[in-house]
């Protein structure tokens, strides 16, 4: 009589069967992450090779590899494409000299392009996400009192376009007439806080910086529960070429001639990249990491052009205490942080001027997710990590101090030593 298979024997090959498949899913899984599971294993181990201690007081969830970080596939592609659309429109106006100059009431100034890239960006948000809340800086009220200014705008709107039919076409389209155009910037009212998917826009990041013909960004970041998950930013007057070193003259008399334009990009836990920017679709992109700092006296220190916004004079001492002997670059806007990120620069530092002053969550959102997903760490001056959870303004921070993960806690540490002797 042949053998027969007991409970037993199938029991074995249904195990067996079970660990076969469970494998094959698992290499599965890993080749389709490949390319930014081990891109990042990499980025990591570089920056950690350099210090043989831990880089940071705690540990930021943006620089562990994961491959369970949702990806974000469409809000990234439509933020890269609405930023880039903006900045045609920025561009347009950067080289009439910003005519239609206004002031807001905290006296900072504010051109037409603040107010046609807002509406420009926010449109192409709720064509796509219609639910979502957006924190943007800019309201109509002028605009509603000033029918010249107006018309000037909605012109510059409604005559801007990417020259890719798919790709406007993907933003929504046209704004249909320019009382719907004041409508959308005042859609831009959200309170911000800890709960729901909120998108934080600054139209144009460094105003002063854009009037005068310097450095300027068009910043756009996606929170989900208070935490930054995408972050773009377009810069018209960088160099396209990563590898380019900053200047002391890259804060002024720059133009977005050919070989300059680019935009950095951030998903949480997908890394960094940056491309050249363009007028229709996008082109293709490359990651971005930070330099690692093998001589602290040969590092770059990125900081802003305006004294009012960070404390030159601790900056300096900071410096001296580091070690460092390069004259410090100063730049406006979160270009400042896309400057890092690729390793164009090596620190920046922006340091509380006033104890009440309160930094806007839109200055910030982009350029730290950025930072942090190129290798780098982003806290304020005592060491928190930047909290987007909280309203419209960074109320339980003050300052900014970025590096690459493996040093921040020795910039920290020269930060917290000059700014104590006070």
């Amino acid at each position: 009589m042949p053998p027969t298979s007991g409970p037993s024997s199938r029991n074995s090959n249904n195990k067996l069967i079970f660990i076969i498949s469970l494998i094959v899913l698992i290499l599965a899984t890993i080749i389709s992450r490949t390319t930014t599971f081990i891109p990042r294993l990499a980025l990591l181990a570089s920056h950690l090779a350099t210090s043989s201690h831990p880089a940071s007081t705690f540990t930021s969830p943006s620089t562990i590899p994961t491959m369970s970080s949702p990806s974000y596939e469409k809000e990234l592609k439509v933020a890269q494409l609405a930023v880039q659309r903006a900045t045609i429109l920025t561009k347009r106006v950067f080289h009439e000299k910003a005519k239609g100059t206004v002031s807001k009431d905290d006296k900072s100034p504010v051109t037409i392009g603040d107010f046609g890239a807002q509406a420009l960006i926010i449109s192409a948000l709720k064509a796509n996400f219609p639910t979502d809340e957006i924190v943007a800086e800019e309201e109509s009220a002028t605009l509603r009192t000033d029918a010249a200014l107006r018309d000037q705008i909605w012109e510059l709107v409604k005559t801007t376009k990417l020259d890719d039919p798919a790709s406007e076409e993907l933003l929504g389209g046209a704004i249909k007439d320019a009382d719907a155009m004041l409508d959308i910037i005042d859609l831009g009212n959200s309170k911000g806080g800890a709960k729901g998917r909120i998108w934080a826009i600054d139209p144009i990041d460094g105003t002063k910086g854009f009037l005068r013909g310097g450095q300027y960004a068009v910043c756009l970041g996606l929170m989900v529960d208070g935490d930054v998950k995408v972050g773009v930013l377009g810069c018209p007057n960088l160099p396209v070429n990563d590898s380019a070193p900053l200047d002391a003259g890259i804060g002024e008399n720059q133009t977005d001639d050919e070989g300059r334009g680019v935009i950095f990009s951030g998903v949480l836990g997908h890394g960094a990249t940056s491309r050249p920017l363009g007028t229709g679709a996008l082109a293709e992109g490359k990651p971005i990491s930070m330099k690692p700092i093998k001589d602290m006296t040969q590092a770059s220190f990125c900081e802003s052009v305006e004294s009012g916004h960070s404390n030159q004079g601790d900056s300096a001492q900071i410096a001296q205490k580091l070690g460092i002997t390069k004259q410090s670059v100063r730049m406006d806007s979160q270009a400042k942080y896309g400057s890092i990120a690729r390793g164009a620069g090596d620190i920046y530092l922006r340091l509380p001027t006033s104890k009440t002053y309160q930094e806007k969550i839109w200055d910030h959102a982009a350029g730290d997710l950025i930072v942090r997903e190129a290798g780098g760490q982003v806290t304020d001056t005592t060491g928190k990590r930047l909290d987007f959870s909280v309203g419209r303004t960074l109320a339980e921070n003050k300052g900014v101090v970025a590096a690459p993960a493996a040093v921040h806690d020795q910039v920290l540490k020269a930060v917290q030593e000059v700014i104590g002797q006070k």
